[in-house]
């Protein structure tokens, strides 16, 4: 664990004019080196550290969507599952791969640090990982085969679902922690390095789709003609190459002490406001209760300024004369600004976690109805190959890369000549600009339906399996939803990690990943829902099997409505919105 001599007199409290040097020597933001003292800025941190942390997260995704793109198939191929049941076990599987993370914040934040959380989850991924394989390769382990299709037990069926939980919890302790220790390797304190910060999550985003485009095209390419050993070890590798990548920039990284329970210190303000709640809060605000600038009731966390919005909570903070009276302060009566600070933090974060669920419905119709309507489409590249109509998720994935470094390398210097924001946009308006472009891509996907049915119309091609009409029309809105990822999806990251208290980033970091999992759910709801209006009185409805009678288009429209006022809904969310301001180590207000 993390520790250092707690005698030692810290860098962050000198006050001669001799320490001003050291003060640009040693990092602001309260974090510490491998052995526990205060961060050197000059051995740690920035992008030498940042290396091994990309590499991992590349060799990490690299690893998951290589086992995770091609699952559903697996799950018929080799356990025999229909289409319905294997669907179900995956999305059931992929939800619970993004409620996870939950946990492994909380560890994170209260107990481990970011790093000992990274390393304690990422031996149970590999072991899982390892497993998947064994149980693929392994005879006894892996079902039978012959020309009748393959004949699972019910103990190698259970030994695969053991092997991907496992999976599922690995990745959820690692996944909200990774982004967060990266940008952990800069201190916003001084100008430069908030800059790189802001790139860091560009190229963060950037080299997960590095990792997803090489799984999603090799990896499944090995799966369906080499065999699904090979298919599951060659990730069950690139894990293993993740961890060394991790653990060899140990010596470099710098280190956010945990702070204990954040949801305990959430609960102790409710409580103290409720107990104060016929208390008035005083019009000077230095007259709130704070502790004096060189103690921190938050191990390793700045202080936050006092904010005027939500002042109800500010009871929580309020000095009576009872508090005076009893000496040892009772935390479930008297909280400090900070700790109300961050209640009220999470709390302006909530209404912009929300505004990114219909966004991650949005993104989520990449693998169904993107994919339903590449099925009825012209699938061939050349006169002998056919593209799976799955696999033009690879343009999604190449408008990420393309656009991730033109974001960093020329909107952002374009845009602060404009704006003056050293950053190009704020986040707020970074992640409007995404979700303003995924109604664009739900439009261009309902506007190829419509002259796909118009197509079929004209041609009389209602019962034909796949129109004469090239499945790469497809191609703009793949591209669209990739051009909104670099700003909602990447902007989100920066945003639930800079917004977030200092002891609290991890688990807003998993906070944000909940909104994929409540998309996908909205996306499943919102299908459950129009299929069952539609199709009263005996009426195909919308989306039925044969899409030539139906109407796709109606269900974009209706997802382009929801992304409208979604967005509307954000425009007032961000104006009200204030953001943190925290006070760096050795400052006072």
């Amino acid at each position: 664990m993390l520790g250092g001599n707690i005698c030692q007199v810290s860098p962050w409290t000198k006050t001669t004019k001799n320490s001003m040097a050291e003060d640009d020597i040693y990092t602001q933001d309260g974090t510490v080196d491998n052995k526990g003292n205060p961060a050197d800025r000059r051995k740690t941190g920035h992008w030498k550290a940042c290396r091994f942390i990309l590499g991992n997260e590349c060799c990490e995704r690299l690893a998951y969507y290589g086992m995770s793109t091609n699952l559903v198939n697996y799950l018929e191929d080799r356990l025999n599952q229909g289409n319905a049941t294997a669907s179900n076990n995956v999305t059931n599987w992929s939800g619970t791969c993004y409620i996870t993370p939950l946990i492994g914040a909380f560890i994170a934040d209260a107990y481990l640090g970011r790093y000992w959380t990274i390393a304690s989850f990422v031996i149970i991924y590999v072991l899982g990982m390892t497993f998947l394989t064994v149980t693929a390769s392994v005879p006894g382990l892996k079902p039978s085969c012959d020309t009748n299709g393959c004949h699972p037990t019910q103990k190698q069926s259970a030994l695969v679902f053991v092997a991907l939980y496992m999976i599922a919890l690995g990745t959820g302790g690692i996944k909200p922690c990774v982004s967060s220790f990266g940008a952990d390797q800069f201190d916003e304190s001084f100008e430069k390095e908030r800059k790189q910060k802001s790139s860091f999550f560009n190229w963060f985003y950037f080299s997960i789709n590095i990792g997803a485009l090489i799984a999603s095209s090799v990896l499944v390419w090995i799966q369906m003609n080499v065999g699904w050993g090979w298919g599951f070890g060659v990730p069950a590798v690139a894990m293993a190459i993740a961890v060394i990548f991790f653990f060899s920039g140990s010596r470099l990284y710098r280190h956010q002490k945990p702070g204990g329970s954040p949801l305990t210190r959430i609960f102790r303000v409710i409580v103290a406001s409720f107990r104060k709640a016929h208390v008035e809060v005083p019009y000077d605000k230095s007259l709130l209760y704070e502790t004096i600038d060189e103690e921190r009731t938050i191990v390793g966390s700045r202080k936050l300024e006092h904010t005027n919005k939500l002042r109800w909570f500010d009871k929580a903070a309020v000095e009576t004369e009872a508090d005076r009276t009893k000496g040892l302060k009772d935390p479930w009566r008297l909280c400090t600004v900070t700790e109300v600070e961050e209640l009220k933090a999470i709390i302006r974060i909530l209404p912009i976690w929300a505004s990114g669920i219909v966004f991650s419905t949005v993104y989520s119709q990449m693998s169904t109805m993107f994919v339903i309507q590449g099925n009825t489409m012209d699938q061939h590249m050349g006169p002998n190959f056919k593209i799976p109509s799955a696999s033009l998720s690879l343009f999604d994935t190449l408008s990420v890369i393309f656009w991730a470094p033109v974001y960093d390398r020329l909107i952002v210097p374009c845009a602060r000549r404009f704006t003056g924001k050293e950053r190009g946009f704020t986040q707020l308006q970074r992640m409007g600009i995404g979700l303003a472009i995924s109604i664009f891509s739900m439009i261009t996907a309902g506007v190829l339906e419509v002259v796909r049915l118009n197509y079929v119309r004209r041609n009389n091609y209602y019962d034909l399996e796949y129109i004469p009409m090239s499945i790469f029309w497809q191609v703009p809105q793949y591209f669209l939803i990739g051009c909104s990822e670099v700003f909602t999806f990447i902007g989100q990251l920066e945003f639930f990690y800079d917004q977030a208290p200092d002891a609290m980033r991890s688990l807003c970091s998993a906070l944000s990943l909940t909104t994929v999992a409540l998309g996908n759910y909205l996306s499943t709801l919102l299908v459950t829902i129009v299929t069952n209006v539609t199709t009263k009185n005996g009426k195909l409805g919308w989306i039925p099997d044969n899409l030539n009678r139906g109407h796709l288009d109606y269900f974009y429209w209706l997802l382009a409505i929801l992304s409208l006022l979604n967005f509307f809904a954000y425009l007032w969310i961000s104006k009200w919105y204030t953001y943190k301001k925290a006070i760096a180590f050795g400052q006072t207000k």
